[in-house]
């Protein structure tokens, strides 16, 4: 792609007319829409609520360009609506009059979904929490049936070391910090690497926490908002909706865990890998801010990012958690 057709792209993404908007998902869809067209909040895509003339609500999500190719998208829409037509509680998209789900505008994907309200779900009781375990056991029996070849591995040797490049590449990493940094995320490597042979990769969720769960008056649990699936470990689904470390909240992975397993296996010993997993998440959110802030400077990132400050933050953070997961590799067994 030229650097010229880029611009254009990035142009439209963030200067689309409402009535333009509309006009999208009128001919997409084959219907009328009211003059509804309201910006919801969205770190990375830009997501409207429309209305049809039937009152009948509508989000559009248009996905920033070069950020996930078409066939990307179309792992996430296919997994979508594998979970949809197995009855677990997604929102997935709309069928579009051409057949698929995916739109396109000047270079611009775009995706129609019914619209669902609900409220984020505030401290689980016992029952909700084995309910919460038996809707992830579900997902990943659909997870596992095929990969998603175009989303990403969440492997340390492949997405977080990638990560690691690309924050050491990109000028947002002062020079007096570089070194203490490149030799904190290579011993993590390091560390975390064999915990990953043999381990199993579905598609999964990849972030999975109570913002991604809502909550309907007499319905289940919905799990919302695929936009980071990914192949990776089951247990990365689990231990970002725990109030705490795993040490500090035996009840809680006990009881997810007993509602996982009315539907699907799950190897307990990758429990192993949930403080591993989380210094990933340190690094992957490092370079996320990163690739904002190169990028067209839609998406919000934390006011400090890239200062010396930042940095040396991090490095820190990720020094006290690699004594953590040396900790937990100390552990003979498994306390599940």
């Amino acid at each position: 792609m030229t650097i010229m057709a880029s611009q254009r792209q990035r142009l439209t993404f963030s200067q689309l007319p409402p009535e333009t908007i509309l006009g999208l998902v009128e001919s997409a869809l084959g219907i009328r829409c009211t003059n509804l067209c309201r910006p919801y909040n969205s770190y990375i895509n830009q997501v409207y609520e429309l209305a049809d003339k039937d009152g009948r609500g509508l989000v559009v999500k248009l996905y920033r360009p070069n950020r996930w190719s078409q066939a990307a998208l179309q792992d996430e829409h296919d997994f979508l609506r594998e979970l949809a037509a197995d009855e677990i509680p997604v929102i997935a998209p709309l069928p579009l009059r051409h057949g698929g789900t995916l739109g396109e505008h000047d270079g611009v994907y775009f995706a129609v979904f019914p619209k669902k309200g609900g409220r984020y779900p505030d401290d689980f009781a016992e029952e909700q929490w084995i309910a919460l375990g038996r809707l992830l056991g579900r997902v990943h029996v659909v997870g596992a049936r095929r990969p998603a070849p175009s989303r990403p591995h969440m492997h340390p040797g492949i997405t977080t070391t990638a990560q690691i490049q690309y924050i050491l590449d990109s000028g947002h990493l002062p020079a007096e910090c570089a070194e203490a940094y490149q030799q904190i995320t290579s011993a993590i490597i390091d560390e975390i690497m064999p915990l990953f042979a043999q381990i199993e990769s579905i598609r999964i969720h990849g972030d999975c926490h109570r913002g991604n769960l809502i909550h309907r008056p007499g319905e289940s649990l919905h799990l919302i908002d695929l936009d980071d699936m990914v192949m990776g470990p089951p247990v990365q689904d689990l231990w970002m909706l725990l109030p705490d470390r795993v040490a500090e909240c035996p009840l809680e992975m006990d009881l997810i865990l007993e509602g996982y397993e009315t539907f699907r296996p799950f190897n307990r010993s990758s429990l192993l890998l949930i403080e591993a997993l989380r210094a990933m998440r340190f690094i992957h959110y490092s370079a996320w801010c990163a690739m904002q802030v190169s990028g067209d400077g839609i998406s919000r990132v934390i006011p400090d990012f890239g200062s010396a400050n930042y940095w040396q933050a991090e490095t820190d953070d990720l020094a006290d958690q690699l004594k953590h997961i040396r900790e937990q590799a100390t552990l003979s067994n498994c306390p599940f």
